[in-house]
């Protein structure tokens, strides 16, 4: 029993750095493609699954993000790491508020610029 003992874990090792890469997603595998890592992996047991969980597995594991990220979606220029999400509903609408009085008070200013430079007063940037 202790002589297969070690067979058992190379052969429980394999497998699961067999079904990691099938999982992982092909941008994301670092050094060869998924299909070379597989080979490997395949052919050479032992040595394989240790150099894709140091060398190929994509790091940061399958794609979870963390409790402060958004979701995927479908603006590609949105999902970058680390982008920070409003973790409550609340926290959203306070956020939404806050640009929407800033919006509203840039509104007004451009107002004011505006009517200034009609009526040619101060602060126009008309003056020499």
């Amino acid at each position: 029993m202790l002589r297969a003992s070690p067979a058992l874990l190379f052969l429980a090792l394999d497998i699961f750095c067999l079904i990691d890469v099938i999982t992982s997603d092909e941008d994301r595998v670092r050094h060869l493609p998924k299909m070379a890592w597989f080979l490997l992996i395949l052919l050479v047991p032992a040595i394989g699954s240790v150099i894709w969980l140091f060398a190929g597995r994509p790091q940061g594991g399958p794609g979870r993000g963390g409790a402060y990220e958004r979701p995927a979606t479908a603006y590609p220029e949105y999902d970058r790491p680390g982008r920070a999400a409003g973790l409550t509903p609340e926290s959203d609408q306070e956020f939404l508020t806050r640009v929407r009085e800033r919006a509203e008070e840039q509104r007004r200013k451009e107002a004011e610029n505006r009517r200034r430079a009609q009526e040619g007063g101060p602060g126009t940037g008309t003056e020499h």
